[in-house]
């Protein structure tokens, strides 16, 4: 780019050097639009040099819910890596975990507040708490990116009517819980209905019940169904905290108690589908034959499990796009471009005549 700068300048200089050694006369009108362009590159090189050196500058600040969270971790290594990608310097990105812990997660706000960030990404680990970390992070003076989990609408209005710099980046989880939802009815009832009683018994596993994604997940999974003409029969709904060992333990009780009573195992993420896998094995159970069960992320082990038959679908939380979605909103406060106030992206059904393509996308 400062190559780019300074051949720009001799050219502009050595225009005007040439004018004045023909007399110093002004230019004719059919050659204004030539040394206005000139003018023009300059100006827009040297602007993209700033933001050069505003990115590389900037202290960027990254608070994760949790890093155990399998998807998480996908998500943080390609932000950090497309943060560095388009400017950011390594040495000034900080990402800390938050534990699961909003108090822990709120201390670490504090530390990057008085640290004098210059931008913060935000994964909360409470939706709710989002109003009064909004507060603490406007009222510093500090532009503010949410990550893959939803605030309210009512605080994003807020951000809205006060023309805040705080977006947030994400899918809409509504999105994946009818995805779930289809890829079940696209199976048939008859495949589904396997005791014959003309109803579909399910069990739910939920992540984080305040957490918005699991709340839309679990409503719209079933309302699919429904939505469907199927009459559905709820046997059993447990939290597992979007934890692979809570979902394992929690699908044995459930199999323990109802048997081949249940039909569809829905579990708000990939990680928990893990867990459900072990205990339908222990239990003598079949993905495909005897049960179906989806999950949502699409992470490499989930896209595993579809090709062995273990997996009856998930659906593809777009990491990739949603990590650099949120490096390129916080580049853009940086520079001053600003951003809309909700970034969305869109989810993708992954059924075993997909995951080759998923596979394919990821590099895997």
């Amino acid at each position: 780019m400062k190559k780019k700068v300074l051949s720009v300048l001799l050219a502009v200089a050595m225009t005007a050097t040439l004018l004045v050694g023909c007399g110093g006369s002004a230019p004719a009108a059919t050659e204004a639009p030539a040394e206005d362009a000139a003018v023009e590159e300059v100006a827009e090189a040297a602007t993209e040099a700033a933001g050069d050196t505003a990115l590389a500058d900037a202290k960027v600040g990254v608070c994760i819910y949790q890093f155990a969270d399998n998807f998480m971790t996908l998500f943080r290594t390609e932000l950090e890596s497309y943060l560095v990608s388009i400017g950011f310097s390594k040495e000034n990105i900080t990402i800390v975990d938050g534990a699961n812990d909003q108090g822990t997660q709120s201390g670490q706000i504090d530390n990057f507040i008085a640290d004098g960030v210059d931008v913060l990404i935000i994964n909360p680990v409470n939706s709710s708490s989002a109003e009064t970390i909004t507060d603490k992070v406007v009222g510093a003076g500090i532009p503010l990116v949410y990550i893959n989990r939803e605030p309210a609408a009512e605080e994003q209005q807020r951000w809205a009517d006060n023309n805040w710099d705080v977006c947030y980046v994400g899918c809409d989880a509504r999105q994946s819980g009818t995805m779930q939802g289809e890829m079940i009815v696209d199976l048939g009832m008859d495949a589904v209905d396997m005791n014959g009683d003309g109803k579909v018994q399910y069990i739910m596993i939920q992540g984080d019940p305040e957490n918005v994604d699991a709340q839309y997940r679990t409503e719209f999974s079933v309302k699919a169904l429904t939505d469907a003409g199927w009459e559905v029969e709820e046997l059993f709904n447990q939290v597992g905290n979007w934890q692979q060992d809570q979902a394992q333990d929690l699908v044995a009780k459930a199999l323990s108690q109802f048997g081949d009573d249940i039909e569809v195992v829905f579990c708000n993420n990939d990680g928990m589908a893990m867990g459900a896998i072990q205990s339908i094995g222990a239990a003598g159970r079949k993905v495909g034959e005897n049960i179906y069960l989806v999950g949502v992320d699409a992470i490499p082990e989930a896209l595993d499990a579809i090709e062995a038959g273990d997996l009856s679908g998930t659906v593809f939380n777009d990491h990739l796009a949603q990590s650099h979605n949120a490096a390129d909103a916080a580049a853009n406060y940086i520079t001053g471009a600003g951003n809309d106030h909700n970034i969305q992206c869109d989810y993708v059904k992954v059924t075993p005549d997909k995951v080759a393509e998923i596979k394919g996308f990821l590099g895997l």
